[in-house]
């Protein structure tokens, strides 16, 4: 069952050669051979948009073009391209990467508004191949030996960030056994979810591809979120799903259904436009 499954149903079903489904190979998160891998794989839509029914049509990678902004000098470490946005009211921004150690769940009385528009102040930093957002109020603030980031502010935006990062980052094979054990909540669906992987250890996916491309907040309370994330596959196809965040009284976490997935029987979205959705991407 992968972290993002198109239902509930059980593993022996295309199993090929016999093999059962495991945790990062059935079609809903990454279609070609991520299991939604990890929870979330962050991308997670990407597979699970194709698993779900998206068109046979296999996605192209997204170019990722350097913006620089004409307001502001060359930085010494250029992280990524600005934030082009579908919000016309977004002013896209290049800033140096937050510093580790200060601001997200360090940041004192955060604002508590839900996001309506893009965030400012955002540097868009690689994870393998996916590009995640970075802000020095909404985290993250940390990040381990291992490279699993986390600290991110107690407040609406500070769970849309722990949202888009923990996507990428369970989605990099390198780090998707970290990312389950530091950034997910215990509880059987994250034991569910690390015994998945350990049977069936995420692959590296070298033909699909997709991007952020926005959020909405469902609900939020100060214990619990709920955030959509848009990621988008092509010119055609985007997709999103429901990703449930909790906060532990430090951090905000992923919160995993029984089955080990993000979502349970849920199907995700494709939808026809961004327009009930933030505009948020690095590309």
């Amino acid at each position: 069952m992968g972290l993002f499954s198109r239902s509930s149903g059980s593993d022996d079903d295309g199993g090929g050669d016999g093999e059962s489904t495991g945790f990062w190979q059935e079609r809903g998160f990454v279609a070609a051979a991520v299991v939604l891998g990890a929870v979330v794989i962050c991308l997670v839509l990407w597979v699970v948009l194709r698993g779900s029914g998206t068109p046979d049509a296999q996605p192209r990678p997204t170019p990722v073009p350097t913006v620089t902004d004409p307001t502001s000098g060359p930085t010494d470490e250029p992280s990524g391209p600005a934030t082009p946005t579908d919000d016309p009211t977004a002013t896209p921004t290049v800033t140096k990467p937050p510093v580790l150690g200060s601001g997200g769940c360090k940041t004192a009385n955060p604002p508590q508004g839900i996001p309506r528009v893009a965030p400012v102040g955002v540097t868009w930093q690689f994870e393998d191949d996916m590009l995640f957002p970075a802000q020095q109020a909404a985290g993250p603030a940390a990040m381990d030996r291992n490279g699993v980031r986390s600290c991110f502010a107690h407040s609406p935006t500070g769970a849309v960030f722990a949202t888009f990062v923990l996507l990428a980052q369970i989605k990099n094979p390198a780090l998707t056994a970290d990312v389950l054990a530091t950034r997910v909540a215990p509880g059987p669906g994250r034991n569910a979810a690390i015994a998945q992987n350990r049977a069936t250890p995420t692959p590296r996916d070298e033909n699909q591809s997709g991007q952020f491309a926005g959020f909405k907040v469902i609900d939020y309370q100060p214990d619990r979120a709920i955030i959509s994330i848009a990621v988008r596959f092509d010119e055609r196809t985007v997709g999103a799903l429901p990703v449930t965040m909790v906060w532990n009284g430090k951090d905000w976490q992923g919160k995993l259904q029984p089955d080990g997935s993000f979502n349970g029987s849920t199907q995700p979205d494709l939808l026809g436009s961004l327009e009930s959705y933030v505009g948020f991407q690095g590309a």
